[in-house]
């Protein structure tokens, strides 16, 4: 299921942005969808997940209050709103897609698909 990611920019600190991620191929609603994030130096890291039919979601701790995934499974898209953007939330920002389990998996190899990422710049 190849990935598209857009919606990256540069925003001032406190400032929202909406990433979407939309995905085409096999049926949508088979993945399991993450929001993951690699900052200069460092990993990447998972930032959130969706379960296939949204019922389920996981937010790292600096997401917590701040961000919300969602996902239309009509529309092949899956979106991380962002609010209250720090400077520490600058990084390339990935959609990953992982065969939906009984688990939402946190792990970025466990995610066999990814879009090529758009970077998200907070300025201070």
């Amino acid at each position: 299921v190849p990935l598209q990611a857009c919606g990256g920019g540069l925003v001032q600190a406190g400032g929202s942005l909406r990433l979407s991620c939309a995905a085409s191929g096999r049926p949508f609603s088979n993945y399991d969808m993450g929001w993951f994030r690699q900052a200069p130096g460092k990993e990447r890291d998972i930032v959130a997940a969706i379960y296939w039919n949204g019922l389920s979601t996981y937010y790292t701790d600096s997401a917590k209050g701040r961000f919300t995934i969602s996902r239309d499974n009509a529309k092949n898209l899956v979106y991380l709103q962002m609010n209250s953007l720090k400077p520490e939330d600058t990084a390339v920002y990935y959609c990953a897609a992982v065969p939906r389990s009984r688990d939402l998996r946190l792990d970025s190899s466990a995610y066999d698909t990814w879009g090529q990422g758009t970077l998200v710049t907070v300025s201070s």
